[in-house]
């Protein structure tokens, strides 16, 4: 993949003068639709959006589609390691990458410019001068605090009582204050007449009464003449009753702050308990929408590459079968360009005798075996000419291939037959590649993993293979037993016969999973070599040789898809699969020397 920018989380990454994450570029395949699948679109991620082109050079015509990813959800997906999707609402991307390294770095790339989106970064902030006003949103608080409080009747009343209280209070401290300030004044001038009278002691004799101020009792002390300021004389305050009054008033006041804040206390409560009901709603509301995304993301969008089968597809069987049809068209066509450019490698893999195939083993599964191989030979072998409940349905040549329909609960478990004849090959060495794990992949193109789970023996083994994908269908994978046999001959005249069959079992190593839908098989391939004698003293060569190949499939694939399509399938592979198989045993043998 042709890319613009190194990986994404670095430092790198972001245009030291703007700040910004650098603008990244490449080449990733796009889910188009069902029936042209993933398609090679140019991609660009810029200024927080992420936008694809047919192709690079038609970046000056405008893009085909573009997403703002401030609130995209990348998705890694589960299994595909190249692959990762981008959701924004209802619409949904899904991409895939050239291997998991450049999935990492385009992930990594588009959360960098989320996070620098405009939405709640540090930098954002700065960049659009938006911050948060602490206060004013205290200040929102408050008066929507105090609005509702006074909604209270009796807080009201309260507060309104403590205005009155205020008012009193101010003019009683009015009035105390003029009382302070009266006396401050009487006592400056009862100082100065102290001075006056010290000051004419030396001048008057203590007998007489000047001015009568002063007049001596009979102890010689001095006794003041004016009389004394009386608390009415100064303006007419009552100091008294004004300090009875300031008493009473502040009494008043706590009496009606202890109301107030026991309302309001109360009022607390009530607004907490309103909380608490409002946080559970919230609570009960954020579960409910987890759960519903939870849901949707199980159900894969409409027409994107997870949307599987079931009985309540949205998909009619006519788009299914279109779906399948391109699916497979698509295969075929990367199938020829991989044999037109593919070296065959020779492979040596060393035949063991015919003995050794002849022997029933010792594994666990030998009985199983052993019934598999007489139920094959007694029933696989029998002609199909004169029942009717097999249908003829292709007939190319020397291939025939017959059906008999059966259904289980809707799912479709057609038994299928077909007969082929083969020249220049032996049954041992056509059932010797058919059996042969080292050339599997070589042949079989619907493989996508090939895994070998145990050796039984020299001639069992327990394979754990998944194919391909054909969209919508589910992908399928299969566990089975394969076993090659030679069938030893109960009289001269009878072919030398030779027979593998492979069928379903279970292993520790290989449970089922939720990836694939676990298919269930019963597969014979029974391979009769007829000699016709040579002219004069010549050699048997491969000129005189033919092989009769009955092969017998009964497959329960599991899962759901409609039996139409299901039919249509294996009408097309069947007979695809046997030319494919016998053209390469006859390539394989060519030149060589023929085993019997």
């Amino acid at each position: 993949m042709s890319e613009k920018s190194s990986s994404s989380g670095s430092d790198e990454d972001v245009d030291p003068e703007s700040g910004q994450p650098v603008e990244l570029g490449g080449i990733l395949s796009k889910w188009t639709n069902y029936i042209h699948g993933w398609q090679d679109r140019w991609v660009v991620l810029k200024n927080n959006t992420l936008s694809y082109y047919k192709s690079e050079d038609e970046r000056e015509y405008g893009c085909r589609g573009s997403l703002c990813l401030s609130k995209a959800v990348i998705t890694p997906h589960e299994f595909d390691e190249c692959r990762f999707d981008i959701s924004v609402n209802d619409s949904v991307w899904y991409l895939r990458a050239e291997d998991p390294e450049h999935r990492l770095q385009w992930i990594e790339s588009i959360e960098l410019h989320k996070a620098e989106s405009g939405y709640g970064s540090e930098t954002s902030l700065r960049r659009h001068g938006s911050m948060l006003s602490l206060t004013s949103a205290a200040s929102a608080l408050s008066a929507a605090s105090t609005s509702s409080f006074k909604k209270g009747h009796r807080l009201r009343e309260k507060l309104a009582e403590m205005e009155t209280f205020r008012d009193i209070l101010c003019r009683q401290v009015d009035t105390l204050q003029k009382y302070f300030d009266s006396c401050a004044d009487v006592s400056k001038d009862e100082f100065q007449r102290d001075r006056v009278v010290e000051e004419d002691e030396d001048d008057f004799p203590a007998t007489t009464k000047p001015d009568g101020e002063y007049n001596h009792n009979n102890n010689g002390s001095k006794e003041k003449l004016f009389s004394p300021a009386s608390p009415k004389g100064m303006n007419g305050i009552d100091f008294k009753g004004e300090a009875i009054t300031f008493k009473a008033t502040t009494a008043g006041i706590l009496s009606t702050l202890s109301h107030c804040i026991e309302l309001m206390m109360k009022r607390e409560d009530s607004w907490q308990k309103r909380l608490d009901k409002e946080l559970e709603k919230r609570r009960r509301v954020e579960d409910a929408y987890k759960s519903a995304v939870n849901e949707l993301k199980k159900k894969s969008h409409y027409g994107g590459p997870d949307y599987e089968e079931g009985p309540n597809s949205l998909i009619n069987e006519d788009e299914f079968f279109d779906a399948v049809e391109a699916a497979l068209d698509r295969q075929d066509k990367i199938e020829e360009q991989c044999q037109s450019e593919k070296v065959r490698i020779p492979r040596l893999t060393p035949v063991p005798p015919g003995d050794v195939y002849s022997t029933i083993g010792t594994h666990r599964f030998a009985t199983k075996v052993e019934e598999m191989v007489q139920n094959h030979m007694t029933y696989s072998l029998q002609d199909v000419g004169g029942d009717a409940n097999w249908q003829l349905v292709i007939e190319e040549g020397e291939m025939k291939v017959y059906r008999r329909e059966v259904e289980e609960n809707g799912i479709v478990l057609d038994p299928l037959k077909a007969t082929h004849s083969v020249k220049g090959v032996t049954g041992h060495e056509v059932c010797h590649y058919f059996w042969d794990t080292a050339v599997r992949l070589d042949w079989e193109t619907t493989i996508e993993n090939f895994n070998l789970v145990e050796t039984l023996s020299d001639n069992a083994v327990i394979v754990y293979q998944t194919h391909k994908r054909v969209w919508p269908a589910s992908q399928r994978d299969v566990l089975y037993l394969s076993a090659i046999r030679k069938i030893l001959a109960t009289n001269e005249n009878d072919p030398d016969t030779w027979l593998v069959c492979n069928f379903s079992v279970d292993h520790d190593n290989a449970p089922p999973t939720n990836r694939c839908v676990r298919a269930k098989i019963n597969v014979a391939m029974i391979c009769q070599t007829l000699v016709s004698p040579p002219e004069g003293d010549k050699e048997i060569s491969r000129d005189n040789i033919l092989c009769k190949i009955t092969y017998v499939a009964n497959v329960n694939p599991g899962g759901w898809a409609p039996a139409s399509v299901l039919r249509a399938v294996a009408k097309r592979e069947y007979p695809k699969f046997l030319k494919r198989f016998t053209s390469y045993v006859q390539d394989k043998t060519s030149g060589k020397s023929i085993l019997f």
